[in-house]
């Protein structure tokens, strides 16, 4: 198989590259490449990578800058000099250990806490220095999230579990489409306690969903799920892919990672490895 790979990096550099060679001018960082992945290794100011599958765009939906964040009462620092472009349309991974910044930049990106320095722009706004107020607008209006806890209210139906988000927005996605979405119809007017994990975390995917989100955001969403129940809730996450949505998901398991379209995995808050899913695999294809 040929095919190129295009790598961007933050000093506004870029490199072609082929998948037979590791060009010298990008040692001591280490580029590698099999049938189905290409390797990244080393890169502190990796931004987004393409390959022959689509065309980069020219403007991304999320431009992250020299980002840092410490814990305010250890000074530790668990993003430090960040750099990512978000793409329309990704599916992107971030993986690695407890504690070493995932979470954290996650909820940066949705807006759920500030940054301390950097520039994280989603299109034309700038999040670093936003007020709380602002903040707020901004998840309204772009994020969708997704948590390993269901956070569904118990006293409401599953369908009305999404209209109390769909009232938020001016022009929600109807109901009945975003439970058409993850496959959810037919148990549209039960209650979370007549429900199965997975169908639970089905309607938390909904209940993200019907805000129209440009963005989705989904952190440890299979992580207190079995197997079974986890095939059934990442295949909500295809369908929703299906209809152009950006996703960037936080995940302990490497299996995960193989449905993505790039993977990055996280070291002392900084990226030390990118990984590119020339083939993506389906869900129901995963084992673990």
């Amino acid at each position: 198989m040929s095919y190129s790979t295009s790598i961007c990096l933050s000093n506004n550099s870029s490199i072609e590259t082929g998948s037979s060679f590791i060009p010298e001018k990008i040692l001591p960082s280490t580029f590698t490449a099999t049938g189905s992945t290409t390797v990244l290794t080393g890169f502190t100011n990796l931004l987004f990578v393409t390959t022959n599958k689509a065309v980069a765009p020219t403007t991304s939906i999320s431009k992250i800058r020299n980002l840092n964040f410490s814990y305010a009462l250890t000074d530790e620092l668990a993003v430090q000099d960040f750099n990512l472009d978000v793409n329309p349309g990704d599916f992107l991974v971030l993986c690695g250990p407890s504690g070493c910044g995932k979470s954290t930049l996650l909820n940066i990106i949705g807006g759920l806490i500030p940054a301390d320095s950097g520039s994280v722009k989603f299109e034309d706004l700038e999040l670093v220095g936003l007020d709380d107020k602002g903040l707020t607008k901004y998840r309204r209006d772009n994020i969708g999230f997704i948590f390993q806890q269901y956070n569904l209210m118990n006293n409401l139906t599953a369908v009305e579990n999404i209209r109390l988000i769909a009232e938020l927005v001016k022009e929600p996605m109807p109901e009945n489409d975003a439970l058409k979405l993850v496959k959810m119809v037919e148990k549209k007017d039960s209650y979370p306690s007549q429900l199965s994990g997975g169908q639970q975390q089905r309607i938390s995917i909904a209940r993200a969903l019907v805000k129209k989100p440009k963005l989705l955001i989904a952190d440890e969403p299979t992580a207190a799920l079995d197997y079974e129940t986890s095939i059934e809730v990442l295949s909500a996450f295809e369908d929703v892919l299906k209809t152009g949505t950006t996703l960037i998901m936080v995940t302990h398991n490497e299996e995960i990672a193989k449905m993505a379209d790039r993977v990055i995995r996280f070291k002392n808050g900084q990226i030390y490895e990118t990984s590119i899913n020339l083939h993506p695999l389906k869900a129901e294809k995963l084992v673990w």
